[in-house]
């Protein structure tokens, strides 16, 4: 192997590494989701079982206000673009569950990529020490002088 094919195949392999931290990257924000929309989930259906509740709503900078939260109140769900709806507690509920399973198929997908890359790099890392091997093996041949 040439030095400028251990150039280009060192230039793969750090492609290759980024690669992989931006799937471990995705993985992290797609199961960070995951908590968060099943936080929701629960809260929504806790509100649910009390007629009234008293809970405090951030106002900014670590402030709060006080306020009442009744069962027979709609949700209003950020639904992407800017664009948020209003939505019975059960149709809240029902909507997160499927964005959690949409978020599921992502975060299995992202896996399976993941897994690749790790076993493109495992390759790889192995043909480089076989390169290197190989080198070092090789007679040394004097330098020319003319």
């Amino acid at each position: 192997m040439s030095e400028q094919q251990a150039e280009q195949m060192m230039q793969q392999m750090q492609m290759l590494e980024n690669y992989f931290s931006d799937l471990g990257q995705r993985e992290q924000t797609f199961i960070g989701i995951m908590r968060e929309t099943a936080a929701a989930i629960e809260s929504i259906r806790s509100l649910n079982k009390k007629p009234e509740s008293e809970t405090l709503v951030p106002l900014g900078m670590g402030t709060y206000i006080p306020t009442k939260i009744s069962s027979s109140q709609k949700i209003v769900l950020n639904i992407g673009a800017g664009f948020a709806v209003e939505k019975d507690f059960d149709s809240a509920v029902n909507y997160l569950e499927a964005r959690i399973k949409e978020v599921e198929i992502a975060l299995q997908d992202t896996s399976v990529k993941k897994q690749e890359a790790a076993q493109q790099l495992e390759q790889g890392k192995a043909q480089i020490n076989q390169m290197m091997a190989a080198l070092q093996q090789a007679p040394s041949q004097p330098p020319k002088t003319g």
